[in-house]
């Protein structure tokens, strides 16, 4: 007998199994609509928003490298804290909960985290303009491979190999391509060290993503206990650069324009910045690594397009070539084929 519904009562057959409501269908595809369309929100609307926050601090004042990253990681941890501490029965103040992974290997990768941030946000003041950085950004897959290859056992197919070739020579084609900013002995010194600085914050992106992959297939995936830990540890490091970030801060607080401004677009940059994260996690645990990183890629993307119509910044033929080669390299390391199916994300050896 088939399911009916007669009076707004529904008959049930003889198995026992009803049919679903067009109501609660209706529902239910709703809902998934909303978390789909929130999640994209996040990565793309906060993403781009914190992109955009972030260069106008730099603007103010771009040696708030070190002030920008304190704040972010203090931030991210008060944030976090209320899900790691726990109140003992036999005591009145709050403890940390136990830990999934030993302290010291947090510490390990605090230590590459850390060094990848601060270089990150200090390359600015080396006359590299954040278009070259969203690029040296988008471009760890190089990286990534040479570490996989010779850490992780790793094999790579052709097609794989000449993405990263064609990433490299963007990266090598946007990198060149800066000719405003560079023009007497000491402006190639301070790029040249401005982009030393991206290279080796590449470094130790590749091997913090190394750190971790490792981390979690031993104890598990406890990713929120590793952000909250490597952003805790890494607060005493500010120790040694607090006159920075002093400097930094009190910058907003002499603001030619509006010393309130400033500090809102702080705090704007560290909401911001969770949200993109919030979402990219949401992201990253919803849909597949290809998908995962076709979405990034096109922010990236779309961030790189803002930044260079709202801010002007060094656009050029030579630029543009090397930033859709970047981006074309990393969807192709993905198994993304503009015409036909896609492939394998990557083989391992057994």
């Amino acid at each position: 007998m088939s399911n009916q519904q007669h009076n707004g009562v529904a008959r049930v057959s003889p198995n026992g199994l009803g049919t679903p409501e067009p109501t609660q269908t209706m529902l239910q595809m709703l809902a998934v609509l909303f978390d789909v369309s929130s999640m994209f929100s996040m990565v793309f609307g906060g993403c781009c928003s914190n992109v955009w926050l972030y260069e106008n601090l730099l603007i103010m004042n771009p040696r708030i490298g070190s002030a920008l990253t304190f704040s972010q990681m203090a931030f991210i941890t008060l944030q976090s804290l209320p899900s790691f501490l726990a109140r003992p029965k036999d005591c009145f103040l709050p403890r940390l909960k136990p830990r999934q992974v030993p302290l010291l290997t947090w510490a390990t990768q605090v230590i590459v985290f850390s060094s990848g941030s601060l270089l990150n946000n200090w390359a600015y003041s080396f006359n590299v303009p954040l278009g070259v950085m969203m690029v040296f950004r988008s471009a760890g897959l190089p990286v990534s491979m040479i570490f996989g290859y010779f850490f992780m056992n790793r094999r790579y197919t052709i097609r794989q190999i000449l993405s990263v070739i064609m990433v490299s020579a963007g990266v090598t084609m946007a990198t060149t391509s800066n000719k405003t900013s560079v023009r007497t002995p000491t402006d190639i010194q301070q790029y040249s060290l401005g982009i030393t600085m991206l290279v080796l914050s590449l470094l130790c992106t590749a091997f913090l993503g190394m750190l971790q992959e490792r981390t979690y297939k031993r104890y598990g995936p406890c990713w929120k206990e590793g952000v909250f830990y490597t952003h805790l540890l890494s607060l005493p490091v500010f120790l040694f650069l607090a006159q920075d970030v002093k400097q930094g801060l009190w910058s907003l607080s002499q603001n030619e324009t509006s010393p309130t401004i400033a500090w809102l677009i702080l705090a704007g940059n560290l909401v911001t910045q969770l949200i993109c994260v919030s979402g990219v996690n949401r992201l990253t645990s919803s849909m597949s690594s290809v998908s995962t990183n076709v979405v990034l890629t096109t922010r990236k993307a779309l961030s790189l397009c803002f930044s260079v119509w709202w801010f002007g910044n060094g656009w050029n033929v030579q630029f543009a070539l090397g930033a859709v080669m970047v981006f074309m390299g990393s969807l192709l390391y993905s198994g993304v084929r503009f015409f036909g199916r896609a492939e394998t994300i990557e083989r391992k050896t057994r």
